[in-house]
């Protein structure tokens, strides 16, 4: 992938203040400033989920687990959140860029007793995904596939995506999620939205409505379909609508019955 334009892994690695990125990368990322200025917020709070949701899947028991849209590593990761918890569980992360992967594999080693493992491939073909984690992963015992910060680049349909890999999925495996929403602050999100398109990355806001649509035939995780800072926090009550906008995002956790 050519290095002069902008890739969206990269340009959340700026908003991250992560160092791994391009001046292509860096310029689209100012201008989405502009439009949202609190997109680093929602950077920040979108990372807090995922180690709470990974945490939360290990200690009920996953062991196995599928990160699609890895993006540059930024520690904590994943695997070290899951293998702190459960030393032999195995991660394998997914992305489509190159270059993504080339940081991955550089510096995200695995832990001692568990396995970490990269593999490039690209949502929208989950089937090519499924196939490359033969050897890899168990798909007869329960694996943890999140997607996180991921779909709000993803213009194909999303229903049949995470169907497809739910349908391969064992009893038992979770379905983790967070993903960009106009709901609370419109102006700006479509904004940073048209931004994306501009330059030729898709971005697609969705609304409470079609996240909660994905989860359909799991067994949603209390609190449900929320922004991402009011899951898997034991007192919520004091944190203010504004924030709400501040990060427009929503998160869920589904359990595959």
């Amino acid at each position: 992938m050519p290095l002069d334009l902008p890739h969206t892994s990269r340009i959340y690695d700026y908003f991250l203040g992560g160092k791994d990125n391009y001046e292509a990368d860096r310029k689209a990322a100012e201008e989405i400033l502009q439009a949202w200025p609190d997109i680093r917020t929602a950077a920040r709070v979108n990372r807090q989920f995922m180690q709470r949701s990974t945490r939360f899947l290990a200690e009920a028991g996953i062991r196995q687990f599928l990160d699609i849209g890895t993006g540059i590593p930024t520690e904590p990761n994943l695997h070290q959140i899951a293998q702190r918890a459960a030393p032999d569980a195995r991660v394998v992360y997914v992305d489509n860029d190159p270059v993504v992967l080339a940081h991955a594999r550089a510096l995200m080693p695995g832990g001692t007793s568990g396995a970490t493992t990269y593999i490039q491939g690209d949502v929208t073909d989950p089937l090519s995904i499924l196939a490359a984690l033969s050897g890899v992963l168990d798909l007869s015992e329960p694996i943890g596939l999140s997607m996180i910060a991921l779909l709000h680049f993803v213009e194909a349909s999303i229903p049949l995506i995470v169907s497809t890999f739910l349908d391969a999925l064992a009893p038992g495996s979770f379905l983790v999620i967070c993903t960009i929403t106009a709901d609370f602050a419109p102006e700006q999100v479509v904004a940073a939205q048209d931004v994306y398109r501009v330059r030729k990355l898709p971005a697609q806001v969705r609304t409470r409505d079609e996240v909660t649509g994905w989860f359909s035939g799991l067994d949603l995780v209390e609190p449900g379909v929320v922004p991402p800072h009011r899951w898997g926090l034991v007192e919520t009550t004091e944190i203010s609508p504004a924030f709400d906008a501040k990060v427009s995002c929503y998160c869920g956790v589904g359990r595959k019955p």
